[in-house]
């Protein structure tokens, strides 16, 4: 079994699944996310990550640490159109590192 074929079984198979663990405790109070990641850690199966690809993501994420510097000095200022505009672009840098990441 693997991550995705857990990700797709019901709340109520995930807990039957627990149950054969003698030691989990609370499984029946736990949501399917929880669930999901403590089967993973007890049967060994490695859980995806998320890696970006194709762009330099430490290059994108330090363009956005000096917008939200330059937005805070906007808000202070009162400066609608500089406002504006840094939030523009604050989005089109997060939408580009969105749609980089590639689950593997």
């Amino acid at each position: 079994m693997d991550y995705q074929e857990l990700q797709k079984q019901t709340v109520v198979k995930l807990r039957e699944m627990a149950k054969e663990y003698p030691d989990v405790e609370g499984a029946s109070g736990m949501k399917k996310e929880q669930l999901v990641d403590m089967l993973c850690d007890k049967m060994g199966i490695e859980k995806p990550h998320a890696v970006a690809v194709g762009v330099d993501k430490a290059e994108i994420k330090k363009k956005i640490a000096e917008l939200k510097k330059v937005r805070d000095e906007a808000l202070q200022k009162k400066d609608r159109q500089t406002l504006i505009a840094t939030r523009r672009k604050l989005h089109q840098l997060r939408r580009k590192l969105r749609k980089a990441v590639k689950v593997v």
